[in-house]
Formats: structure tokens, sequence, C-alpha cells
């Protein structure tokens, strides 16, 4: 427990305790009265409302589209299941600068849309909630699906056979069911939606902000801390909250549901209203996911003399002036980064996943859920105050290259954590007494107990880890120094330049994050321990 609490104190509440404590306090005393001031502006209060809003219609309009894959995921089995389970997935693991790049290139200026019928989304707030959906899919059907495919079906039919119809039945025995399931994925939805960032910078334009891009303006264009420490504390505070109902939705799930093995729920569709749900699920994955990203590959490909290798053989010279080195050095600094970030997400992640296994209590269940804070507070601020708290000795590392991996490691830890978790739990106790009985170090308990049956659960961690690493973005943009650009940081200032090759450009390096991305998620579904699909 000490190395991930250190961890997490040093790396992630200290940077962002700093940044808060430097923004509120002026000659010494702290300024509580600039929270009235600031949510007391009336541009703040568009932000706050804005925020929320989109954020709520975001998780509705997810829940209403996803939900039917999550069914389909888990009760029917059909040839391909396993590549359309990572289709799914790609956009969850992509950095959200890429997803807003695919919608842009898809609703925007000149965009598919534009081009074939004058319909252009890209600053309205229709092509921000599809972005949020098209990347959030994945959450709903994983963890909805995940527990779908475990309840015993045989409770719905012995309903059918008492004489409840096909909708009596679902909705008085699987829907209760399911409640702790659809409740904790629209939390996770609506946590990443509420601190969306790289989607609505992309898309939202000057008129639409959310609180972390807000957080950014005011940080890194206008210097603003007081205002932003106040905005950082209001996003601490609605995250705290999220978090502490999904962790009771997790447990309610956990104590009330008896489940089963998910080979014996999934079978091939019978009848024609199954074949037509399958056939509108593979119809809205192929517009709702795999659109987008076919229309950011062409876009990579469409060069103004015709189709062809133009934008990707620019990526190898640095005479467009954007970055101090060619951004062909993107991916492979993201690449080394993001090792070195799974290498320390996955020692800490997995000590953190084996204290929490072992020990129990209120303290324990609060570090549970403190693992889960990155995933929500301000990548920003986190970002920002790397610079300002890690510049001393003996950690002075803001002109060190470690910096980048330790800001990714915090993303990666939580995804670590939760894939570990289960299983670790499921290792019977008493053969670590045994091994311990018999004389084993607690070492030796680890290597010859635990680790054959956590090995395959610790390579899909550390995919995880590697690819939600390559993607981050929030925290790295500050960081990220320009002679050693990451993937994520070099595609939004491209798209941040005006001109033709920019933006080429732009669309040749997502589509190589996608293509990385993509090939780790089929590998980690080849390698997955079980069914479920859960994350």
């Amino acid at each position: 427990m000490a190395v991930p609490v250190a961890f997490f104190a040093l790396f992630f509440a200290y940077p962002v305790a700093a940044i808060v404590g430097r923004g509120l306090k002026a000659d010494g005393a702290w300024q509580f009265g600039r929270f009235g001031e600031v949510l007391g502006d009336p541009g703040i209060q568009h932000v706050l409302w804005f925020t929320t809003w989109q954020a709520l219609a975001s998780t509705a309009l997810t829940l209403l589209i996803a939900l039917p894959g999550a069914y389909v995921f888990a009760r029917f089995d059909f040839p391909g299941k396993q590549v359309l389970r990572a289709v799914v997935t790609v956009p969850f693991v992509l950095p959200t600068v890429v997803a807003g790049s695919a919608f842009l290139a898809l609703l925007g200026r000149g965009g598919l849309l534009d081009e074939a019928w004058g319909v252009r989304l890209d600053t309205t707030v229709w092509a921000i909630l599809l972005a949020h959906v098209f990347f959030n899919y994945a959450v709903v059907v994983r963890t909805v699906g995940g527990l779908w495919s475990q309840l015993d079906p045989r409770q719905e039919e012995a309903a059918r056979m008492l004489g409840a119809s096909r909708f009596a039945a679902w909705r008085t025995v699987t829907l209760p069911a399911l409640g702790p399931a659809v409740a904790a994925a629209a939390l996770m939805v609506f946590l990443f939606t509420f601190s969306s960032f790289g989607v609505v910078l992309i898309l939202g334009g000057p008129a639409f902000s959310t609180l972390e891009v807000e957080i950014y303006r005011q940080t890194a264009q206008l210097l603003a801390l007081d205002t932003a420490a106040v905005l950082t504390m209001v996003q601490f505070v609605a995250v705290c909250g999220i978090l502490a109902v999904h962790a009771w939705t997790v447990r309610r799930r956990e104590a009330t549901l008896k489940l089963v093995d998910p080979a014996r729920t999934a079978r091939r569709p019978r009848g024609a209203g199954q074949w037509a749900l399958l056939a509108g699920v593979l119809a809205t994955v192929a517009l709702l996911i795999v659109l987008p990203l076919g229309v950011l590959v062409q876009r990579s490909f469409a060069t103004a003399e015709g189709f062809g290798f133009g934008y990707f053989r620019a990526l190898t010279s640095a005479d467009g002036g954007a970055f101090l080195v060619p951004p062909i050095d993107a991916v492979w600094n993201s690449l080394e980064y993001a090792v070195v970030a799974t290498a320390i997400a996955v020692l800490v992640g997995g000590l953190a996943a084996v204290a929490l296994t072992r020990r129990a209590g209120r303290f324990v269940r609060g570090f549970d859920a403190l693992l889960m804070l990155p995933l929500g507070v301000s990548a920003v601020t986190v970002g920002f105050g790397f610079l300002i708290t890690l510049d001393k000795p003996p950690l002075d590392l803001r002109a060190s290259w470690i910096l980048v991996p330790l800001a990714q490691a915090l993303v990666g830890v939580p995804f670590v954590v939760r894939t570990m978790l289960p299983v670790l739990r499921a290792v019977d106790g008493r053969l670590r007494e045994a091994a311990a009985v018999l004389g084993a170090s607690p070492w030796r308990v680890w290597r010859e107990v635990d680790l054959p049956m956590v090995r395959r659960a610790l390579l899909i961690a550390a995919g995880f880890a590697f690819a939600v690493s390559l993607g981050e973005f929030g925290a790295t943009v500050f960081i990220a120094r320009p002679d050693n650009p990451t993937l994520p940081v070099a595609v939004a200032t491209l798209l941040g330049r005006a001109g033709e090759l920019n933006y080429g450009q732009a669309m040749a390096l997502s589509t190589l994050l996608m293509l990385v991305c993509a090939v780790s998620l089929l590998l980690l579904e080849r390698i997955r321990t079980d069914r479920t699909g859960e994350f």
C-alpha cells in the first residue's frame, strides 16, 4: 500500500493542491471570496450550465444508443464478435483530440456531410453530443453487456412460463438486476463527458466551453490562476460525488447478484426479430464508429494532388514550422513514453490491487475511490501543477523526460486496478495460506500462487494502460517539450494551425494512432481471460 499511496500523494495530490493553493492565496491569506466572485460571473455560470447540460444529454443519448448493443454482445454469438468488440472500444482509448478530429472531418467545414449535402455541424451541440456517444459507446456496451452476459436467462424464461409477456418478464426480472450496472455505466459516461476536454476544445468553438476547457483557457491563455483554482475545486467536488455514487453502485452489483458462465448465455440469433436487432446494432456501429474513423483515414490520403501518401511523407519533414522536429518523431516519442508509463502503471496499480484484495475497511474503500480520481479531476490542473511543483531538488523533474510518463501513468493506474482486482479477489485465499504454512515468503506466495492465475489479467491491464497512455492529452499538453511532442499534442497543434498541409498531417497522425490502438485492442481480445467484455 505504501508505494501506491506515495505515488498518488506526490504526483497527484501535491500538484493539484499546489496549483489550487497558489490560485487562492494572496499575501499569505486564503482568498475564499473568489468563489463568490467567480461563480457569480455570468460567463462562468454559462460554462457550468453547459458542462452539466451536455453531460446529462450525452449520457442519456449514449444509453439510448448503446443499450441494444450491450444486449447483442451479451446474448448473441456470431462470427466476428471479438473483432467487433475491439472496434467499438477503439474510440474509448483514442485521444479525445482524435475523436474530435474524426467528427471534424465528418461534420466540419469541408467535411463529408458538408461536401455531400451542405450540412455542417462543427460548432453545434449536436456535433459534441455525437462525438461523446462515439467516445463512450464502449463504456455502456462493456459494462452493462459484461453483467448481462452473466445473468441466468432461465429466470426470465420462468417468468414467461408463468404467463408474463416478453416485455413484462424483462421489466420485472432482468431490468432490476441490470440496474446497478446501468447506473455505474451512466455515472462513468457522465464523469467522462462532464470533464470533457479535447472533443469540446476542437468542436465547441468559442461559443461552447466545459469546465475543463475553461480551466485550460484561464490557465494557459489568461494566466488567471485564481479563477482556474475555483473551477478546479468545483470540478473536484463534483467528481468526488460522482465517484462516491459509482462506488456504491459497484458494491451493490457485486453483492446482490448470482452470476453464471457467459458461455452458457450467448447463442446464435433466432427469428426475424433477433436478426433485425443484430443488423440494427451493426448498422449503428457502422454509422457511429466506423464511418467517422473511415473518414479520418480518407482525409489522411486525400491530398491536393489526389489520393496518395503525400501527408504521410510530409510527416518526415520539419519544414512546416509547427515543431522543432519532424512530426513523425511524435510517433516514436509516444511509443517510448507509453512503454515507460505502462511499466509505472502496472507496478503501482498492481500493488494497489493486491493491497485492496488483502485488506478491508473504510480507509481501503476510500483509497479505492481515490485511484479513480485521475479519470475525472482536471488533467490540465495536474499538468500545470507538475510544472510549478516538480522544479526543485530532490524532485527537479521539469526538464526531465520522465515527467510525461508519470502524467500518463496516473491515467493508466485506474485501468490496471479495475482489470486486476476482480481476478485477484477470485483467487482462493486458502491457497495462499497453505503456501505460507509450508514456509513460503510473501514474495514467493505471490510468485507461485497469484501470478500464474493473474498473468493474463496482468497482460490485459498492461495493454489498456499502454493504450490510454498513448492518448493522454490534458496534462501532456503542458509538459511535453516542443522537441519531444506526443501524438495527441502534435495532432492538436496541427489542427490549430491554418493550411491544408497541417490539416492533412493531423489526419495522418490520427490515423497512425488509431491503427496502433486498434492493434492493441485486438491483441487484448485474444488473450482476455473471460468473455464478459468488461474493462
